[in-house]
């Protein structure tokens, strides 16, 4: 009997040979997401203080949520590349529930729809996000954009704005008179004009002036204009990170119960998860990657909101701004995500007086610039040349979101979406034949609904009385009551009038 042979262990310089080539590539992406982490955390912190600014709540509120979204759902499944933080996207409803419920109240609803996004997430209701309109999604961001940007040019002249979007509008002739009239009222709106122009201007400069994000070098430079002349404007109100933070009472639990605070909690979960999944479809197609489990990542978004919800923050989103930023600048694994959160909570921790010189029509600034990239103006016509009616359903959520609420403009959008749908699906092609000898055959062919019924009643009822008539059907995909019941109404009349009974065949 022979014994068996063993093959010799590997050598040590063998085993350093094979496990060299994975060595440099796990120590080179290791130095991507670190860079990318800091390009990230640089276009965060403005982000994050001035969404912060223009929903009412203190600054560090908005840092809070920024590293919660790097921390916590940094670290969990979904998606690798994008990042999550307070958007833009929800500013308005933000500010709208602060004003109605009180900033106590806040941590309630973001947690209740944390909760919410976490409960679909698991009932694997993620994927069906996708199937949401592409022109109510587009026109709700136009709408909220609208919205910010009439908003944010009030606090560009650190003068108030009203309440509603119709009244935000309505007084923009009476802000720019006030603003004229008042010095300081100028110098601020100097500031934010001028932040405007650099976040314009700075992407076209040569590739070297570009090592920094566009937002925080026009932030920068506009505060440092208020440092050196010191002039008569407004500035970010620093409450530092402890006092910011603000956990829900037992009181702020008890208003779930009323309809108005559960409307809000609803918009809440189902515009962060539309906006977060619509996120992630983006950034899957800037990167080769793996790719986002979308019931994973509503998951992870739940998650982040419940636990800014516990602390009294903002509603995060995954937000395209941060993480396009994150895929340019090289990220190759979500640890650039967790760093950001990493930096974000060192500069909320160690220099929140920083925060104390920014001024606000610099912010206000930034979010002008960021509501106007959420209208798509560049895609309006050629959509309105390809796909009129998704553009009609773009524009009139918009405009729906601008006179009424979030709320109820995103349902005006949704509903009109589902009757253009339902218009583009009830095609019924009417054809009559007539030899002049036998009978008149009438053929149906597509989808016979209601929204269809005028168009064959008026050809079926010009048909003479006194020819047969043959009714053929075969070629209907689809035949509702309404359509059924109105053709056997046609056929007894004719056959009370007509020498022959209408024959079908089906």
């Amino acid at each position: 009997m022979t014994a068996p042979s063993h093959s010799p262990p590997p050598s040590a310089s063998a085993r350093r040979s094979s496990a060299s080539p994975r060595g440099p590539r796990v120590l080179r992406a290791w130095r991507q997401d670190f860079a990318a982490s800091l390009v990230v955390f640089l276009v965060a912190v403005p982000l994050c203080v001035g969404v912060a600014v223009a929903s009412g709540v203190p600054a560090e509120l908005g840092l809070v949520t920024g590293i919660v979204g790097g921390l916590v759902v940094g670290l969990m499944p979904g998606s690798s590349l994008q990042v999550s933080g307070p958007a833009a996207g929800l500013t308005v409803l933000v500010y709208e529930a602060v004003q109605e419920h009180g900033i106590g109240t806040l941590g309630v609803l973001v947690l209740a729809a944390g909760v919410l996004q976490i409960v679909m997430g698991l009932l694997r209701l993620g994927r069906w996000f996708r199937a949401i309109s592409v022109a109510v999604v587009q026109g709700m961001l136009a709408g909220i954009g609208l919205v910010l940007i009439a908003g944010q040019l009030y606090a560009m002249a650190d003068i108030g704005a009203p309440a509603g979007g119709p009244a935000k509008f309505a007084g923009l002739p009476a802000l720019v008179v006030e603003t004229a009239g008042s010095p300081a009222a100028l110098t601020a709106a100097a500031l934010g004009v001028g932040t405007i122009a650099v976040l314009v201007l700075w992407p076209r400069l040569p590739g070297a002036a570009r090592l920094l994000p566009a937002p925080l070098v026009a932030v920068a430079l506009a505060t440092a204009v208020v440092v050196v002349f010191d002039p008569p404007v407004a500035r970010v109100d620093v409450q530092g990170l402890v006092a910011s933070v603000q956990p829900p009472s037992g009181s702020d639990f008890a208003r779930l119960a009323e309809f108005g605070v559960l409307g809000t909690v609803v918009a809440f979960a189902l515009i962060a998860s539309a906006e977060s999944l619509f996120s992630a479809a983006a950034v899957d197609r800037m990167h080769d990657g793996p790719r986002t489990d979308y019931d994973k990542e509503l998951v992870a978004q739940g998650t982040g909101n419940a636990v800014c919800g516990v602390l009294g923050a903002l509603p995060m989103t995954a937000v395209i701004v941060r993480s396009s930023a994150n895929v340019r600048a090289g990220a190759r694994t979500k640890a650039s995500r967790v760093l950001h959160g990493v930096w974000l909570l060192l500069f909320a921790a160690l220099v929140p007086a920083a925060l104390g010189v920014i001024p606000l029509a610099a912010l206000a600034g930034v979010l002008v610039h960021a509501g106007w990239k959420l209208v798509p103006v560049r895609a309006m016509v050629p959509l309105w040349r390809e796909h009129r009616g998704e553009a009609v359903v773009l524009a009139a959520t918009a405009v729906a979101i601008v006179a009424t609420n979030l709320f109820e403009g995103v349902l005006v959008g949704l509903l009109l979406a589902v009757a253009k749908t339902a218009w583009d699906m009830s095609h019924v092609h009417v054809d009559v034949v007539d030899t002049g000898t036998g009978p008149i055959v009438v053929r149906l062919v597509g989808n016979a609904t209601f929204l269809r019924l005028p168009k064959m009643l008026d050809t079926l009822e010009r048909l003479p009385a006194d020819r047969p008539i043959e009714l053929d059907l075969t070629g209907l995909r689809h035949l509702d009551h309404a359509c059924g019941t109105a053709l056997g109404a046609w056929a007894d009349r004719h056959n009370e009038d007509g020498v022959d009974p209408v024959r079908v065949a089906v």
